[in-house]
């Protein structure tokens, strides 16, 4: 396997040569790092040359760093059925860079690329119907963003009187509470409610 990742990465190096970035091994797959504007030829290259043929899309994710000034990782997952190997195509994006849409060269890629879109807020330019797929009409924010808020914005129940379903603002039903992380066997250095009588 190794042996057969080494031949293809030394393949798309001199293939497409000056388009491609960085090359890791990880996960007995191998990744590839291309800039926005190289996808679409890249993605074509593989799908259509003899030695390459990875004409199933697996998957299309994303991953945010907030630190970076492109903090978005669009990550293509590819696989080869003849060669029997994966690869992993990485863009970097921020929030104004358009990502090529893969529709045109992956049909399967619309619904990867929406998800995408809906959870992260990245622009797939191209994209034959770039609406949200998992969140509600009209929600705000973008769910899988390090930035977002762990109880969201709103929350929806449906009201039995009304007979309609009802959006909120979140209402935090208890306080957070303070742990002090000390081993039960040690007990704490307080007296708790209720223990007054346990030390007599």
């Amino acid at each position: 396997m190794a042996l057969a990742l080494n031949e293809l990465s030394t393949y798309l190096g001199e293939k497409l040569s000056g388009r491609i970035g960085e090359t890791v091994f990880a996960y007995r797959e191998l990744t590839v790092c291309i800039e926005p504007g190289n996808l679409i030829e890249v993605a074509t290259l593989l799908r259509d040359d003899p030695r390459c043929q990875f004409v199933s899309i697996i998957d299309i994710c994303g991953a945010d760093y907030p630190s970076r000034a492109k903090r978005f990782d669009v990550v293509y997952h590819l696989l080869s059925p003849k060669q029997n190997v994966r690869i992993r195509l990485k863009v970097q994006a921020d929030e104004e860079t358009l990502v090529p849409s893969l529709t045109a060269v992956y049909p399967g890629a619309d619904w990867y690329e929406r998800e995408t879109y809906d959870l992260y807020g990245v622009l797939f330019s191209g994209h034959p119907d770039l609406r949200r797929i998992l969140t509600d009409y009209g929600f705000e924010g973008y769910p899988l963003r390090k930035d977002f808020p762990l109880t969201g914005f709103v929350e929806v129940r449906y009201d039995d009187e009304a007979k309609r379903v009802i959006y909120e603002p979140v209402e935090l039903k208890q306080e957070f509470r303070n742990f002090d992380f000390l081993s039960p066997w040690e007990g704490t250095d307080y007296v708790l409610p209720g223990d007054e009588k346990a030390k007599q």
